[in-house]
């Protein structure tokens, strides 16, 4: 068999980029639980070859992020209960605390970017546009989070994240979740505006907290 050109072979900075959309559109729920990730799939709407996609697989399946089928390939976990409420727990905690502390850091320019996430967040809501909401959701989120000053907390949130995501996406299959989805955001704004810290982390809390019944019965009823 002969060698593959070496101009054929991706690069490791392709590889990382490739690696990095992957994850991000993990954590955001562009995928489902139990969903097979076929390469060549990935890599068309990817518009790059095979090879660094099946490396960025094989790097997530390694993370605990996908999970390698014998017969089946690359598929996204599907959690029990008892793993998402073990996982939902940790979140408030983590991201309870990352948001309190972010809270007393933040500058007006980056109030002012968490105001217009927010409205974008109703607008997405209004038209039923799923993505629309996931996005300036995680970029609420990552904002008031990184704030906080610490990049360990981050990266434990960050990793919460990525188990989190694929099931996040099921949120918009309960019409009733549409209409509170976004009222923790707008608290945590109002908290903001009155130098509230505490507050900020309670409608952070309240946020994943309401969010996760919806999510843990559609759960508990498909388990």
């Amino acid at each position: 068999m002969s060698a593959t050109p070496e101009q054929d072979l991706p690069s490791t900075t392709q590889q990382d980029e490739v690696y990095t959309r992957l994850r991000q559109w993990i954590t955001v729920g562009r995928f489902l639980p139990g969903e097979r990730l076929k390469i060549r799939n990935v890599a068309a709407d990817l518009g790059v070859g095979h090879m660094p996609v099946r490396a960025a697989l094989q790097r997530l399946a390694a993370e605990g992020a996908l999970v390698n089928i014998p017969n089946a390939g690359v598929t996204v976990p599907r959690l029990s209960v008892a793993e998402f409420d073990d996982l939902l727990q940790m979140r408030m905690l983590l991201e309870g605390e990352a948001a309190e502390r972010g809270a007393l850091r933040l500058s007006a320019a980056e109030r002012e970017r968490l105001q217009a996430l927010c409205a974008d967040m109703a607008a997405a809501l209004q038209r039923g546009d799923v993505a629309g909401y996931l996005g300036p959701n995680e970029d609420f989120h990552v904002l008031l989070y990184r704030a906080a000053g610490s990049p360990t907390l981050f990266s434990l949130i960050d990793t919460l994240w990525l188990k989190a995501g694929p099931i996040s996406n099921q949120l918009f299959d309960s019409p009733e979740a549409t209409e509170v989805l976004n009222e923790a955001h707008e608290a945590m704004l109002k908290a903001l505006a009155k130098g509230d810290s505490s507050g900020v982390r309670r409608a952070v809390e309240r946020d994943i907290f309401v969010a996760g019944q919806f999510l843990r019965e559609r759960l508990r009823v498909e388990g």
